[in-house]
């Protein structure tokens, strides 16, 4: 009975070593597998924010203002030139076309006047625009792979 007892106790203390309250360590090497690209934002009730007006990256002087798009469902187009407000209208018919109305601005003067000059400027040629990511390309044709006039990336507010 006593050789019984000690076999049992035994086989029980490997059974119990045989769990693992961890995981096990892995030395293999990540995964390679690409990542599926990111959705795109949405064109509408997302605040674009201007990066580059045609080849020139976007700096916001001290003080400034940063230059935004809103588009809303509606069809109403606002922002914020740098120094000035606007409005206008952006009319849509397929996934790819874009064109806006005059804009309506306000008229104050700041340092950053040509920046905003130029993204009007942008708006007023747009034709068509691309979507990838959290980016928003606007052209003036309808050939996606000329140089964009404008290029201004989502930022979601939390």
């Amino acid at each position: 009975m006593l050789r019984f007892a000690a076999t049992f106790a035994a086989g029980l203390g490997l059974c119990c070593l045989g769990c693992q309250t961890t995981s096990p360590a892995t030395t293999s090497a990540p995964t390679t597998e690409a990542r599926p690209p990111a959705p795109g934002a949405s064109l509408f009730e997302t605040r674009w924010v201007l990066r580059q007006v045609g080849t020139q990256a976007v700096k916001v002087p001290e003080g400034g203002q940063e230059p935004y798009l809103l588009l809303r469902r509606t069809g109403a187009a606002e922002g914020q030139g740098s120094c000035n407000r606007f409005r206008s209208s952006a009319v849509t018919d397929s996934a790819s076309h874009l064109v806006f109305t005059p804009l309506m601005s306000t008229r104050m003067s700041c340092p950053a006047i040509d920046t905003e000059q130029a993204f009007t400027q942008a708006l007023a040629a747009a034709h068509s625009f691309r979507i990838s990511g959290d980016t928003l390309r606007l052209y003036a044709a309808t050939e996606l792979d000329a140089t964009p006039l404008a290029r201004l990336e989502a930022v979601y507010l939390h």
